[in-house]
């Protein structure tokens, strides 16, 4: 189904990310989470993609092993880092033939080994080239649904890493944007007035496309070094921080401060008439169910609005 129907239909949406196992072991985990949130009915789940497209065939094999044996709705990620225009028309050829509808169009980072990653064969220095790139291959008329991919760009409510000056990184968003994108979803974030100031910032940048929140509960004190590492820049508020010291390393202390402060986010969140809730799940969905059950519904419909 192709994003301008998920939010025509659709007032609030629900999505899962999932990330290419790469052992039998993260297979299996990932499988069993995938079982386990295909119950809640969620509106997509998206697909990462590896930096410098080192899990190209792994992302690849997973959309469509979940396009075909499951009823979600896969969403995969593509990147400019390392790709030539050839490569990224040759992935997107591959899941148009598949009937894949919706793809999710980002920079890309850097693989740890820089130094294997020829930067000037990259046809695409932004992501806006790569929106731009596949808006033409969809008035191509190779994509089976007239409409050709639905297209999703990356927000960053707490401000992108990259780009220090917030003036310009609203330029930047603005011209992803022009550029054909159909809808943003958000890096994660734990204080939702860093959301609510980024749509409202992005309504005075004439950005009128839906965007969704990311979510991603904290479950362990380990697991915040990572998330920080992960997504640089991320703002941990003081009463967070204040609630995870007070569980003094108590794993189940911690992981309930986390289901709770991201449950709350999201009630929040849903009061405020977000478009969409995003989670990150780090292939697990225990964390993702609990926040469910803590907002009083059943599955993700429960929480969606179909306009009249």
């Amino acid at each position: 189904m192709h994003a301008q129907e998920l939010f025509d239909r659709q007032r609030t949406t629900f999505s899962f990310e999932f990330f290419p196992p790469r052992t039998v072991d993260s297979a299996e985990q990932l499988y069993s989470a995938i079982t386990e949130l295909e119950s809640l009915k969620p509106t997509f789940v998206s697909i990462t993609y590896g930096a410098g497209g080192s899990t190209r065939e792994l992302t690849h094999e997973l959309v469509l092993r979940i396009k075909d044996r499951t009823s979600l709705l896969p969403v995969p990620h593509l990147t400019c880092v390392g790709h030539s225009e050839s490569e990224i028309l040759a992935i997107l050829s591959r899941y148009a033939a598949a009937g894949i509808s919706n793809i999710v169009a980002l920079g890309g980072d850097m693989p740890k080994d820089a130094g294997t990653v020829d930067r000037s064969r990259d046809a695409f220095p932004h992501a806006a080239d790569l929106v731009r790139f596949i808006k033409k291959f969809n008035e191509s008329g190779e994509h089976p649904d007239p409409r050709g991919f639905g297209i999703c760009i990356a927000g960053y409510p707490e401000g992108h890493p990259g780009t220090p000056n917030r003036v310009r990184e609203m330029d930047f968003l603005k011209a992803k944007v022009d550029a054909g994108a159909d809808w943003l979803c958000t890096q994660l974030f734990f204080d939702n007035r860093d959301f609510y100031d980024f749509r409202d910032r992005c309504g005075l940048a004439g950005i009128r496309v839906p965007i969704i929140a990311g979510i991603m509960p904290v479950t362990s004190g380990p697991g915040m070094a990572r998330m920080a590492e992960l997504a640089l820049g991320t703002r941990f508020p003081a009463p967070l921080v204040r609630s995870v010291n007070r569980a003094q390393g108590d794993a189940d202390g911690v992981r309930r401060v986390g289901i709770h402060w991201a449950t709350e986010q999201c009630r929040d969140l849903l009061d405020h008439q977000v478009r969409g809730i995003h989670f990150y799940t780090l292939n697990r969905s225990t964390a993702t169910r609990e926040v469910f059950l803590n907002l009083g519904v059943k599955d993700s419909h429960g929480l969606t609005t179909f306009h009249s």
